[in-house]
Formats: structure tokens, sequence, C-alpha cells
């Protein structure tokens, strides 16, 4: 059983980017979404990371409360 706690640190290491504060600010401003894009389906993730995404999401895993945040600050 996973008893990490799910954070914006967290998700960015299981996405296999890198994690540190600064880091993160820089992806946010960096990237963004479209209006109504889902945040799977984003261009700038590759394959491996939009599967991560899609089947959290999809079977309402651990990680989508942290997935909602990083969602809501990349709209």
């Amino acid at each position: 059983m996973d008893t990490t706690a799910h954070t914006l640190h967290t998700l960015f290491a299981q996405l296999g980017l890198d994690n540190n504060e600064q880091a993160i600010k820089q992806f946010i401003h960096q990237h963004k979404l479209a209006p109504g894009m889902a945040i799977q389906d984003a261009p700038f993730w590759n394959s491996a990371q939009a599967s991560f995404l899609r089947e959290s999401l999809k079977q309402d895993a651990e990680w989508c409360e942290i997935i909602d945040e990083l969602n809501t600050l990349l709209h």
C-alpha cells in the first residue's frame, strides 16, 4: 500500500520531471492548457506521462486530487 503523501512535488517525480519548487513553477509558467483541454491530452506530455494521468483519472486513483490541482494551475 502506498502511503506517500501526494503533492505537486511527488506528482512531478512520478511523471519523471524535476520536482523542486523552482522547476515546478517554471513548468507551470511555460505550459498552459487551452480552455476545455483535458490535462491528459496536453501536447507537452510524453506517452507514458499522458497514460499515467489518463489511467489515474479514469480509476479515480489517489493521485486525482493533485492532478486536479495541477490541471487548475495549468489553465
